[in-house]
């Protein structure tokens, strides 16, 4: 489980580190129409974990963006370093 307290652990950073990495992320369409945002496991790529449900796509990559966004910053104030910008 990942400790959310003020003086976060290594574990911690890495998985604040691997969550604000927007390659990390996909969504998917469920059966019943929903969209649904997944993060892959750091050890396994072939696991995804589901994060959140929306009924829209927009709504879905906004939720994905702001969750993105969330944890650069938090990553960012723990002093972890930053990933501002990728390349492809």
């Amino acid at each position: 489980m990942v400790d959310l307290n003020d003086n976060p652990g290594e574990s911690t950073l890495k998985a604040w580190a691997h969550l604000s990495d927007i390659r990390n992320w996909r969504i998917t369409q469920l059966p019943n129409g929903y969209y649904q945002s997944e993060v892959v496991d750091p050890q396994n790529e072939y696991v995804w974990h589901d994060i959140t449900r929306r009924s829209c796509l927009e709504d879905i990559e906004t939720a994905v963006y702001d969750s993105v966004h969330h944890y650069r910053r938090k990553a960012h104030n723990s002093g972890f370093k930053t990933i501002i910008k990728t390349f492809k």
